[in-house]
């Protein structure tokens, strides 16, 4: 017969929200833990990812995914400061105002920082000396399989390159090509994303693939996760949203406030209506401009047929559709028509945190994790 000391606790787990009774039983268990258990713990964590720190000269093996408007010069440089390993977003800029902003960056951080850059900017191999001008230690090329003169640039001028892998076929073959360290992103993850999730990717490659630095990235928002891809074999792991939604982010106030409001199921890939015009896959929260571009792609499908427009007119109709519109929503605060990129980790964002707070949270989550194991 079950005791009637147990009726309390019966009761409480009725009427509290499940969230909060898991809050209640860690803390409670964390207070349970005593200093050797922690300090051992925190150098496990640290023997985890150390492949990871000493690629990237930070304290922890915690990077800034490369946002588009939000990864500039006051992101990145707390993400550094507080041990992390910020990334600028060269996005679209010309090699003048990449310059300018890693000189900002610098300026505010002496800790070390990389900078992404697109493999299909028109500028890439300025954008590249740019980078070696400025003595960044770490290039990241993203958005496709990186050109072979773009790969040698980065080798000569010193730098170490990092990209990103989709599959184990293409990882195996960027290591080949001379990268030194990879990031496997799921489709759990804000802005463009691929078509398979970060379990999935994280069973494929890291098993197989010890070579070099794997960093894991895509709906990562607790320590305890990111704890669980170190073991697999991970050497460090990139998060992009708890990041936007900080003290520290430009972001507009509204679109912050879009992320604390918002759930899991609030951030969905953009859909496709016809295989004829490709779309590529966007994650973001659902708002109106959400469903104008529905619309929009149904109507510019009609014109296409009634041969008011050709396939490649049509498919540039579809495309343009959202030009302008990320920087809408993260530097206008228009989050009804904007893009508001988010990964499916938007649910644990529920109000701002700076910087510092983040980081040492998912710290001391995986560390408590860790020794939680020893009761």
């Amino acid at each position: 017969m079950r005791s009637l000391q147990c009726v309390p606790c019966i009761l409480r787990m009725v009427w509290m929200r499940p969230d909060r009774m898991t809050d209640i039983t860690q803390a409670s268990n964390a207070a349970a833990l005593d200093p050797r258990s922690l300090a051992a713990a925190n150098v496990r964590l640290e023997e985890l990812w150390s492949c990871g720190t000493e690629f990237l000269g930070s304290r922890y093996a915690i990077l800034g995914g490369a946002m588009s408007w939000v990864s500039e010069r006051h992101l990145v440089s707390a993400i550094s400061n507080a041990g992390g390993f910020g990334v600028i977003a060269c996005g679209s800029m010309m090699p003048d105002q990449l310059a300018a902003e890693i000189a900002a960056t610098q300026a505010l951080t002496d800790q070390p920082f990389g900078v992404n850059l697109i493999t299909m900017h028109p500028a890439l191999d300025d954008l590249i000396r740019v980078c070696l001008e400025a003595k960044v230690g770490h290039i990241v090329l993203a958005g496709g399989l990186p050109p072979g003169g773009a790969v040698r640039a980065v080798k000569d001028g010193g730098a170490k390159l990092i990209c990103f892998a989709p599959a184990l076929v293409l990882a195996k073959r960027l290591v080949r090509s001379g990268a030194d360290a990879l990031v496997i992103e799921g489709a759990e993850a804000g802005g463009h994303i691929g078509p398979v999730s970060l379990t999935v990717l994280a069973q494929e490659i890291l098993p197989h693939l010890r070579d070099v630095p794997v960093f894991v990235a895509g709906g990562l928002g607790r320590g305890e996760a990111i704890l669980s891809y170190l073991e697999m074999g991970a050497s460090g792991a990139q998060l992009g949203t708890r990041f936007a939604a900080t003290r520290e982010s430009i972001a507009h106030d509204n679109f912050k406030r879009a992320f604390y409001r918002a759930n899991a199921r609030d951030a969905l890939p953009s859909v496709q209506l016809d295989e004829r015009f490709p779309v590529i896959p966007v994650r973001g929260l659902i708002n109106e401009g959400t469903r104008q571009f529905m619309r929009h792609q149904l109507e510019t499908r009609d014109r296409f047929l009634s041969g008011e427009l050709t396939r490649d007119q049509a498919q540039l109709e579809i495309e343009h559709f959202w030009a302008g519109a990320l920087r809408r929503a993260v530097i206008d605060g228009d989050v009804e028509h904007g893009s508001v990129m988010a990964g499916q980790s938007v649910g644990m964002v529920t109000g701002e945190q700076a910087i510092p707070e983040v980081i040492a949270e998912l710290v001391e989550q995986a560390v408590s994790a860790i020794a939680l194991r020893s009761l």
